[in-house]
């Protein structure tokens, strides 16, 4: 279920989605200072891209200083207008019944689009011990 839901998501946003984030990478790595949140940025395309059958998950324990430092500056400068496009993605996509579903995991994709270090992305049925599960496509 999860390839064909894949698919359909590649189709009809995934392409979209994952070509701003890659987008806003390239912008954040010609700034020397900002190369963290390029990194970050298209480790984000490729889940835009292909995002059931993985999680997002983020340390028991919570993230150091530069964590809160970076995902604040990379809320104004990226996260805010990409949540937009994923807003705006599910907002078509809920027109239909096939689409309703991508929608949701459209929205469920917002708080790593935001906010996205100190998070990583794995296989579903792969969790690191001693990290807890955020987001689950």
């Amino acid at each position: 279920m999860n390839f064909i839901l894949n698919i359909i998501w590649f189709l009809f946003s995934g392409i979209w989605l994952a070509l701003a984030y890659f987008f806003f990478g390239i912008i954040a790595c010609v700034f020397i200072v900002t190369i963290p949140a390029g990194i970050a940025s298209f480790r984000m395309a490729k889940f835009a891209l292909w995002p059931f059958g993985k999680t997002v998950v983020q340390p028991v324990g919570g993230t150091g200083g530069f964590s809160t430092i970076g995902n604040v500056i990379w809320f104004v400068v990226a996260g805010l207008w990409l949540a937009v496009g994923h807003i705006t993605t599910a907002a078509a996509q809920a027109i239909t019944i096939i689409g309703i579903p991508l929608a949701i995991a459209n929205v469920k994709m917002i708080p790593v689009t935001c906010f996205p270090f100190g998070r990583k992305i794995v296989d579903s049925d792969r969790i690191p011990v001693g990290w807890e599960p955020m987001i689950k496509m």
